[in-house]
């Protein structure tokens, strides 16, 4: 399975929804909480992964590859390509 990575603030509920679906998948993920340093990672963010305009939460990387938020992940999910997508 492709390496999953999130990157989220603890007040955000889009963050929870996309932790929530990925745990009923029992889908193993790094979580990254920016709360601290919430506008430094957001600038990084934007740069690294080449994001126009604001960079929202959460971001979801799998594989290497940044697929967008919640909305994103849950599309994907719904179209059975959620699943192919963490195949290796």
């Amino acid at each position: 399975m492709k390496e999953v990575v999130i990157y989220t603030v603890d007040y955000c509920p889009f963050c929870k929804k996309a932790e929530m679906l990925l745990n009923s998948k029992n889908i193993d993920y790094k979580k990254i909480d920016i709360t601290k340093n919430e506008d430094e990672y957001r600038k990084k963010l934007g740069e690294y992964y080449d994001i126009q305009g604001k960079v929202t939460v959460p971001q979801i990387i799998i594989g290497g590859k940044r697929i967008g938020g919640f909305d994103v992940l849950d599309k994907l999910n719904n179209a059975g390509e959620l699943d192919k997508l963490l195949e290796d």
